[in-house]
């Protein structure tokens, strides 16, 4: 799909917004800035880099930052970039964060600023892709700050701009994303009142804003569990302990934790085994069977639970078969609830209605997918929102899915993305003027 020349593009993508609600700052801003966001984006989404691969992306916003006047942090769990921006006048303090890594995805869209790059992962030469959008929050966060600078002598308080590396995970054997840019002081000096972050998508369509108040996204836990037995001939198996057959019925039995111990009717759960690696050839029974999965839950009591019961069931299954497990779970680096601080919620909503009009602000439900934004909304109250990335008039079950080599962001999204934003920010610091 090519797109149509900028221009055009935005004359013809752009949402109807309700002007007469929307602050004239952000109108304002918007049109002046919304070219410079597209080109950002294309430049951004043509040389995209991996978690903690970032040093382009990092060195480009840091560039733009100080031409700001601001003077920004770089190489903060490995590759981040912050800087505050202080207004005129005393007020609130809020952080917001957009994340600039892409993933191991080779891009089969038609653009002519598509992806041509390729990077090593895990010992392979991929593509890379920037198939989840980091690329469109990069550029809308630094079109905000270009805004807010341009009238940081009336605004009340303080803003720090937060660039995250490593939101989809840190290579292995590295740390990275936001927990390790916590725990290298990222909000010891400045201690927010609040943080915001948004997240295009294509379950939406362009003109469109999701939110809800408390859990949003779901905890996200990797688990590991090898099942030992004993190798001997296929044809013998009586000489042996079978891992295989032992890991079988884990899987199998590991089905009713959710179906049959989880109460989903207060919030849902899903327990996936996405790998089953064991044996070498057809007439050996193997030594050991690994089995590697994840868990995602809504509520920290069913995300314990769910835990013990994986392990009864791995370790009960596996003695009844006469073999033994190594149950990891979980895994280290997990996500935990991504939730929207209800307070905050209620209080900044108006404001998402103001930037896109109130039809266009819905409800996506509980979304089983994991955010690393979830670590800075454990920290301080948090709102974190979705913004529509596929063309109106296009159903977006149809449309390909973040993560997808096929991923397209209609450039409409950019601008609703930093409509909202900047509407969100301007109404907390100055609430009156709302």
């Amino acid at each position: 799909m090519r797109p149509l020349p900028l221009a055009c593009c935005l004359l013809l993508a752009l949402p109807a917004f309700a002007q007469d609600a929307q602050r004239t700052e952000v109108t304002e801003a918007a049109q002046r800035l919304q070219g410079r966001v597209v080109e950002w984006r294309r430049d951004i989404h043509q040389h995209p880099e991996l978690g903690n691969r970032e040093t382009r992306t990092a060195a480009l916003v840091a560039d733009h930052l100080r031409a700001l006047g601001l003077e920004p942090k770089t190489g903060i769990a490995t590759t981040g970039v912050t800087a505050v921006l202080k207004g005129g006048r005393p007020g609130p303090r809020i952080a917001l964060r957009a994340d600039m890594d892409a993933l191991p995805v080779t891009e089969r869209v038609d653009l002519p600023f598509a992806s041509k790059a390729t990077a090593t992962f895990r010992g392979e030469t991929v593509g890379v892709m920037h198939a989840c959008g980091h690329d469109a929050h990069v550029a809308i966060l630094m079109g905000v700050a270009e805004a807010l600078v341009a009238m940081r002598d009336e605004l009340a308080g303080e803003v720090l701009l937060i660039f995250q590396p490593a939101e989809e995970g840190a290579p292995e054997g590295e740390a990275g994303g936001a927990e390790e840019m916590l725990a290298q002081g990222v909000f010891k000096d400045f201690r927010p009142d609040a943080v915001f972050g948004l997240h295009v998508g294509s379950s939406l369509n362009v003109g469109q804003v999701a939110v809800r108040p408390g859990p949003l996204m779901a905890a996200s836990d990797t688990f590991e569990i090898t099942v030992k037995g004993r190798q001997t001939h296929g044809s013998r198996p009586w000489n042996g302990v079978d891992p295989i057959v032992a890991a079988a019925d884990l899987v199998s039995t590991a089905q009713t934790i959710v179906s049959r111990r989880t109460d989903i009717t207060r919030l849902p759960a899903v327990v996936t085994f996405g790998a089953v690696k064991g044996g070498i050839r057809h007439n050996i029974i193997p030594d050991q069977v690994e089995l590697i999965g994840t868990i995602r839950t809504f509520d920290t009591g069913m995300r314990e639970a769910i835990f013990a019961d994986l392990r009864n069931v791995a370790e009960h299954t596996a003695a009844a078969h006469g073999a033994k497990v190594d149950a990891r779970i979980p895994l280290d680096h997990n996500y935990p609830v991504t939730a929207n601080d209800p307070a905050l919620f209620a209080r900044m909503k108006p404001s998402l209605d103001k930037a896109v009009g109130a039809g266009n602000v819905v409800d996506p439900g509980l979304i089983t997918g994991a955010e690393d934004f979830s670590f800075f909304a454990r920290e301080v109250p948090g709102l974190y929102f979705f913004v529509g990335a596929t063309p109106r008039g296009k159903d977006p079950a149809t449309a390909a899915s973040n993560h997808s080599p096929e991923f397209y962001l209609d450039e409409g999204a950019l601008d609703v993305g930093f409509r909202a934003m900047l509407q969100v920010v301007l109404d907390y610091l100055e609430p009156s003027q709302g």
